[in-house]
């Protein structure tokens, strides 16, 4: 079942590059922080939304939120996608899809892929709350106008 607004958001602690470990239920406890997963690293939607992040990453450090990607990419690629691309965020490698399981987010079937992430948003607000949940359908980018509005509703 894919987690919603007011649930609450199960911390973890991911890889970001092999033996580089993020715990993200610290990070909720500062707050507000926004988890996209996406499908696979150096696909054409995925590379599209997070150049279109990094191109505005001054504008998201005014808002105040954490960035965390997530993907069942292994951390090597996790690792070379977020280098290649000079991405301002840390990239999490949920190989073991325990972190896309726990948030509903794991894709049935996806071009004759299964068990990648669907792409996915969801702002965590301090304390662990689901504050916007949103699951795209395939090619479907994130609407960042949308997470903008609920940052600021915080």
């Amino acid at each position: 079942m894919i987690l919603k607004v007011d649930d609450n958001a199960p911390p973890f602690v991911l890889p970001q590059g092999p033996g580089q470990m993020v715990d993200a239920g610290a990070a909720f406890d500062e707050g507000p922080v926004l988890l996209l997963f996406y499908p696979l690293a150096f696909s054409s939607v995925c590379t599209e939304e997070f150049c279109t992040l990094r191109d505005d990453w001054s504008e998201w450090g005014e808002l105040g939120v954490s960035v965390l990607g997530i993907s069942v990419d292994s951390s090597f690629v996790a690792q070379k996608f977020r280098q290649l691309e000079e991405l301002p965020f840390p990239l999490l490698s949920d190989f073991n899809k325990d972190v896309c399981a726990s948030y509903g987010t794991l894709h049935d079937d996806a071009f004759g892929q299964r068990g990648i992430s669907q792409r996915a948003v969801f702002l965590v607000a301090r304390g662990g709350t689901i504050r916007y949940a949103w699951v795209g359908q395939d090619g479907e980018q994130v609407d960042f106008d949308g997470i903008r509005a609920a940052i600021a509703g915080l």
